[in-house]
């Protein structure tokens, strides 16, 4: 028998045990734009209760019109990596118009901010630095401190005791990095900045944020944890995606004080072997970032929608994580109810997902509702009555 055929028994048995499990992971087809309604490839419309769409920006005319005029004027693709020939005006204007959102000195694009956390940390930090990261801080976080040889420290998530027992520790480092997640993607949570930057202030240290699931969403502007907490240009590093608020498309970014990102361009390795964002990407996101310059009518409609939501949940006795984000997790704990309650709430024309392990903690298995700037009061209602007529069924 060859090495392959033995190989795959090996996987077909893994992937058998994952269903016996109930944990296999199935890919529903859309076949629409992604928005509110939104469209299956078996003819079922349902609302879409699971996107991170949070602005509603996703199908928005006027970013659709952007990314056509800059593929028209500027191409489809770049076919190069930025320091090659892969640098155009629009990606030079996207850095500094991420950088005035978020009153940073300057940023870098990456494809995704995947990239981005994992080019981030080699590139500033050696063995005789520490990184502290928060213990839910999310997979792409985790993989990039994996890439870099810095000792590394872990703390409880939001834990600020435990936190300052890893900076204490930490003192024998040169440089000190806290790491956190702005929005903690699982929960909703938002990291206490205000009293990690007092902790990295006693400690030396510097910190990171990742706000992809909170940029657009929390503080007055949708600036993010560091407008939430009065904290901009205070940060050294921040790291986000295009692809959640901000259209919901590609790409990601690390935006921050200079040096660090003259740095990143010289030595990061996903922008420096990655292809360029496309210029329809790049467009579009200009047109998005000065969209929410002018008005604030998308996040004022968010907060409302979310505030409205959790509170209906919580007065029909579902159990909700805290949150102070978009993000709602109804707690189930059960793997496999999640997967069928999530199915039949797709038969009422609700699109969630479960979520559990590995994704989330073994027997911490929840429904996920994130919420969006473009769902109406109706929208909202019908969720939840779907929710509570499943709840009697099932449970």
């Amino acid at each position: 028998m060859n090495t392959y055929l033995n190989f795959q028994k090996h996987l077909t048995d893994e992937i058998n045990a994952i269903k016996a499990e109930g944990l296999y992971k199935a890919e529903r087809i859309i076949v629409s734009p992604q928005s509110v309604k939104i469209r299956l490839q078996d003819g079922q419309e349902a609302l879409n209760f699971c996107a991170n769409n949070y602005l509603g920006l996703s199908d928005h005319p006027g970013l659709i019109e952007a990314a056509e005029k800059a593929m028209k004027n500027r191409g489809y693709g770049m076919s190069s990596v930025r320091f090659i020939c892969g640098t155009q005006d629009l990606h030079k204007e996207l850095e500094q118009t991420i950088a005035g959102f978020f009153g940073t000195e300057d940023t870098i694009l990456y494809a995704a901010c995947f990239d981005a956390n994992g080019g981030v940390f080699e590139p500033l930090l050696t063995e005789e630095d520490a990184i502290i990261s928060d213990s839910l801080n999310h997979a792409s976080i985790i993989d990039g401190v994996r890439l870099c040889k810095a000792v590394r420290y872990r703390y409880a998530n939001a834990d600020m005791e435990d936190l300052e027992s890893q900076l204490q520790a930490a003192q024998t480092q040169r440089f000190r990095l806290i790491v956190t997640d702005g929005v903690f993607s699982m929960d909703g949570n938002v990291a206490p900045l205000d009293k990690i930057y007092a902790l990295a202030q006693k400690y030396d240290a510097m910190i990171m944020v990742d706000e992809s699931h909170s940029a657009g969403v929390v503080g007055k502007t949708g600036r993010g944890t560091t407008e939430l907490f009065d904290l901009r240009n205070r940060i050294e590093i921040i790291t986000g995606t295009l692809g959640k608020a901000f259209g919901g498309a590609i790409g990601g970014f690390t935006t921050g004080k200079k040096e660090i990102i003259e740095m990143l361009r010289q030595r990061s390795r996903p922008y420096l072997f990655s292809n360029s964002l496309p210029p329809s990407v790049a467009g579009a996101g200009i047109y998005t970032f000065h969209l929410l310059d002018k008005s604030n009518d998308l996040q004022n409609k968010l907060h409302d929608n979310t505030n409205y939501f959790v509170e209906k949940m919580q007065a029909a006795g579902f159990d909700i994580k805290p949150t102070q984000s978009a993000i709602c997790a109804v707690m189930l704990y059960d793997a496999k109810l999640s997967q069928e309650m999530a199915a039949r709430l797709l038969e009422e024309g609700i699109y969630v997902t479960g979520f559990y392990y590995p994704v989330v903690p073994k027997g911490q298995a929840r429904i996920r509702v994130q919420l969006s700037a473009a769902h109406e009061k109706e929208h909202l209602d019908k969720c939840i009555d779907a929710f509570v007529k499943i709840r009697k069924l099932m449970i």
